[in-house]
């Protein structure tokens, strides 16, 4: 597997004036489920937790695809520290909503059981339901996005050709989907299983620039069901509506700082990618293989090492990925990511939490005391 040359260090000529670099913006959007405490069932409480909780907060509190489901997005935010203080502030909010309504909310992946349901979309979803058919009752799924700020397009295209190949490394660490009605699939991320049935829900191709990745979009309008830039779902697109990279290959987090430090390494990663220029592959790579073995193994096995296109443990991959990111973290950023790794090698992935909890017979527990933090 011939992979670019150079890929954990780069050709870094310059091309991002460091003042760019030192004051990127990023935002957070993360997805939440509605269950009940004892069936672990979906329950619809989306409408309502929005209506509550949207006037006050702190950034955008919005519809998901189902009604059991809510997505929160915060504000632009240029420190970690920002970020923490949003997303703890709405979790804490949530979470109380939650339970005066006697339910749990989870920052989880996939539901542990869904409640299957018809035809009853509205809006852009209705339109994107009658797109999927089939595939829209199983679409109960939340992530963790991250929008980097770009200074422009083509930058944009070369921090995603950048993270190409750290793509499966990112849903490791952050695979948290394990349970599918009622049952353990044996995946890590089964939420990234279910989204390959999409058109697009792959590793975005190589460009040599915001031409050529425009001309993509081009021709991919009205195939399956990708209507508009907007039903693109590669794992890194660069958004139609603001100025940023969307990095879209996270499960949902169970606590507050995961969803922080995993949002700092992705912005380090992309600022490393704007001054680094990936050759254009001239083989087959297999990152979509990787990303499937990322999402059945997480981080208990093998990762595809970056550099070399062959498996490894998936230690070495993950101090290849911190030499990188630590260079571009602030104070804060660095203490997140430090307590992230800390945590990871004490207790495994979201999805070894959540296997752990279950077995235990806690696994509402697990949810509701560690969406806020607690």
């Amino acid at each position: 597997m011939d992979h670019s040359v150079g890929i954990l260090t780069g050709d870094r000529p310059g091309l991002v004036a460091d003042a760019v670099r030192s004051a990127v913006t990023f935002g957070i959007e993360e997805e939440f489920v509605f269950v009940d405490r004892r069936t672990l069932q979906t329950i619809d409480l989306g409408p309502a937790a929005i209506t509550e909780l949207g006037a006050d907060a702190a950034g955008a509190v919005a519809a998901e695809f189902f009604p059991s489901q809510i997505e929160y997005a915060t504000p632009v935010c240029t420190r970690t520290d920002e970020a923490l203080a949003a997303i703890l502030a709405f979790r804490r909010a949530l979470a109380a909503f939650a339970d005066a309504a006697g339910v749990v909310v989870a920052g989880t992946g996939t539901p542990f059981r869904t409640l299957t349901r018809g035809d009853d979309w509205s809006g852009r979803y209705a339109v994107i339901a009658d797109e999927i058919a089939g595939l829209a009752p199983d679409h109960q799924l939340n992530g963790l996005h991250v929008h980097v700020g770009i200074a422009d397009r083509d930058a944009g295209v070369r921090a995603s050709n950048f993270l190409r190949p750290w793509l499966p490394a990112l849903l490791a660490l952050s695979a948290n989907s394990p349970f599918w009605q009622g049952r353990d699939t044996g995946f890590a991320s089964w939420r990234a299983i279910h989204s390959r049935r999409w058109t697009t829900h792959s590793t975005p191709p190589y460009f040599a620039d915001a031409v050529e990745y425009d001309d993509a979009l081009d021709r991919l309008a009205g195939v399956g069901a990708t209507s508009d830039a907007g039903t693109i779902n590669w794992h890194a697109r660069l958004s139609q509506r603001h100025p940023t990279l969307e990095v879209r290959v996270c499960d949902a987090q169970l606590d507050p700082r995961s969803s922080v430090a995993l949002a700092a390494i992705i912005r380090a990663l992309v600022v490393e990618g704007f001054d680094t220029v990936t050759p254009r592959p001239t083989r087959y790579e297999g990152w979509d293989a990787a990303h499937w073995h990322a999402a059945r193994h997480g981080t208990s096995s093998t990762l595809i090492d970056p550099a070399s296109g062959h498996p490894v443990p998936a230690v070495v991959v993950i101090e290849a990925l911190r030499s990188i990111v630590e260079r571009h973290l602030d104070a804060d950023g660095r203490r997140e990511v430090d307590g992230f790794f800390a945590e990871l090698e004490r207790s495994g992935t979201g999805a070894s939490r959540q296997r752990r909890a279950h077995a235990a017979g806690e696994l509402a527990g697990l949810y509701r005391s560690r969406v806020a933090g607690d």
